[in-house]
């Protein structure tokens, strides 16, 4: 018998080499509380990131060399209130201050159903400077507080 395994499914099934963020970025935020910082998402640590404050956050990562990335993953977590939050991914090209949306979504919370929300991007991004993701954590307008559990980059 003879065996050939793809490269292609191989590649797309193996875990991803994520980019050690501390090393490569400066991280810019709009708030942050002191217990769950924002390294915890971006290192995949199970606290991940809360904002400090109610309402919209943006968080920056501005990489110190341009940078061509393969895949992006972001888990958002919600197990105590009903929501729906919407999320703006773009990325900036180290030359040039116009961003480009990668992906705007919207999903529900539902602590007794949905509380888990994994976004998983496959994509080809040459020469990115600068991944900002911005978030709006109830468009109804309610004091909610964002979260992010986890923001990997590869």
């Amino acid at each position: 018998m003879q065996k050939n395994i793809s490269a292609d499914v191989a590649d797309r099934t193996r875990q991803p080499r994520w980019l050690d963020i501390s090393t490569l970025t400066d991280v810019d935020l709009t708030s942050e509380d002191p217990t769950h910082p924002v390294e915890h998402a971006l290192l995949g640590d199970a606290d991940g990131w809360c904002a400090g404050t109610p309402g919209v956050q943006t968080i920056r990562l501005r990489f110190h060399e341009a940078l061509t990335l393969h895949r992006i993953r972001l888990i958002f977590e919600e197990t105590s209130h009903a929501r729906t939050q919407e999320f703006v991914l773009r990325w900036f090209p180290v030359r040039g201050n116009s961003g480009r949306d990668i992906v705007r979504q919207q999903f529900t919370f539902s602590p007794q159903g949905s509380t888990i929300e994994v976004e998983d991007y496959s994509v080809t991004l040459e020469g990115v400077g600068t991944l900002e993701l911005v978030i709006v954590p109830d468009i109804s307008g309610g004091e909610t507080v964002a979260t992010v559990k986890e923001w990997r980059v590869a």
